[in-house]
């Protein structure tokens, strides 16, 4: 019973950030461009927030892994709340691009939520309750892009201001619904940041030990392809619609790319909800994760071709069951592997890489759209995916541990 409060609260303090920042995705390439962004700035401004993850990301995991992860939660999510007020008050880009960053600073949610399942799970349960994670991803896209559609009607800054909202929700969420799991520490640490903490931010040696490490090897490159092809296509494809589809002859806008997003978080409850118990039931974690990469590679290369709505439907909806699979799975993976004291640090060294794949692909997606054909982007998008389909991972599946 307790292992079920814990995973709720869990899950609904992921699942009101995940609102909150869909809240914003769909309209932020927009809102950019109203102050006279261009594609590459547009890229650059998503790329700033993932440069200031990528440092934040291990020093959020260590900190997590000795303080506890509830400090660490409400930090994190007051930087959150912040950023977004600054989006609302925005009145030129380099505000914009001033609530991203400080965002970025403190974006460690998701992999303090991932820890934190880690300390209250079996090996054997993971995948099914990381994907509870995958679920508050899908409600999210789903129900935050429509709300953020129907906010657009009321000004641009509209849905900053309702991501704002939510976002102190989450931390109301985690002081009073969400507790440390007790065998974190032997000594009851006052929740402080020290110098030597903040060190961890510029400390790259993380990456590298475990970058070394025989299986965590296979599947951080597969998380990091994930996320190179992930964070392409999620960053600019409004600039892509904008420019490829037509609602009543009009281009697509805010609100369209808001209903679009919100039937992708459809697809991925279902998936997550319905399709990957089965899939793992049948194939293992390793095999659900290739069919996701395969599924993913076909969906992103599949906008090469597209320019109706239609085709932009089929499109999404492969790849965003390729999504629904891949990210559970590789989860689970990774936390059979990695020892019980260094889930924060390997799920925070996971982070970084992701942030260097969100570092790496918004520029690159901005240049593309801006300077190249739009089918480039496609083509970059579902190759990386291949490119993850392909590589050689471990010959062996993770054994589960006794809890």
């Amino acid at each position: 019973m307790a292992k079920s409060k814990a995973l709720i609260a869990i899950f609904f303090i992921v699942f009101v950030d995940i609102l909150a920042f869909t809240l914003v995705l769909p309209y932020l390439p927009f809102f950019a461009e109203h102050f006279g962004a261009s594609p590459t700035q547009v890229g650059l401004i998503l790329t700033s927030f993932s440069l200031c993850q990528f440092l934040a990301g291990p020093v959020l995991g260590r900190m997590s892994d000795t303080m506890g992860r509830k400090p660490v939660l409400i930090l994190s999510q007051v930087g959150t709340c912040l950023g977004f007020v600054i989006l609302g008050l925005a009145q030129n880009l380099w505000m914009v691009y001033l609530a991203r960053v400080l965002d970025g600073i403190t974006a460690g949610n998701i992999t303090v939520a991932q820890a934190a399942i880690s300390d209250i799970t079996k090996p054997s349960e993971r995948a099914k309750a990381f994907s509870l994670i995958g679920v508050s991803f899908g409600l999210g896209f789903f129900v935050g892009p429509a709300i953020s559609a129907f906010l657009s009607h009321f000004g641009p800054q509209a849905p900053a201001w309702g991501a704002a909202f939510l976002s102190f929700c989450s931390i109301l969420s985690t002081t009073f619904l969400f507790n440390d799991s007790p065998h974190l520490h032997d000594s009851k640490e006052p929740f402080r940041i020290k110098k030597s903490d903040l060190a961890l931010a510029f400390n790259f040696k993380p990456i590298g030990h475990y970058l070394a490490h025989p299986k965590l090897r296979p599947l951080l490159a597969q998380f990091f392809c994930f996320n190179l092809s992930f964070s392409a296509h999620i960053s600019c494809f409004a600039l892509f619609a904008e420019r490829r589809l037509f609602w009543n002859g009009e281009p697509f806008g805010a609100k369209e790319v808001g209903y679009l997003y919100a039937y992708l978080g459809f697809i991925g409850i279902a998936v997550r909800s319905w399709m990957i118990s089965a899939l793992i039931k049948k194939f293992g974690e390793r095999g659900t994760s290739r069919i996701g990469f395969f599924a993913q590679a076909i969906g992103f290369g599949g906008y090469f071709f597209v320019d109706t709505i239609p085709g932009a439907l089929m499109a999404s909806t492969i790849s965003s069951i390729g999504s629904g699979l891949i990210r559970p799975s590789l989860a689970a993976l990774m936390s059979h592997v990695a020892e019980p004291k260094e889930q924060g640090i390997v799920f925070g060294v996971s982070q970084s890489l992701a942030s260097i794949a969100s570092i790496i692909a918004p520029f690159l997606a901005g240049l593309m759209i801006g300077h190249l054909p739009l089918g480039v982007w496609a083509i970059f998008a579902g190759g990386s995916m291949l490119l993850a389909f392909l590589f050689r991972d471990s010959p062996a599946e993770p054994k589960a541990q006794p809890n």
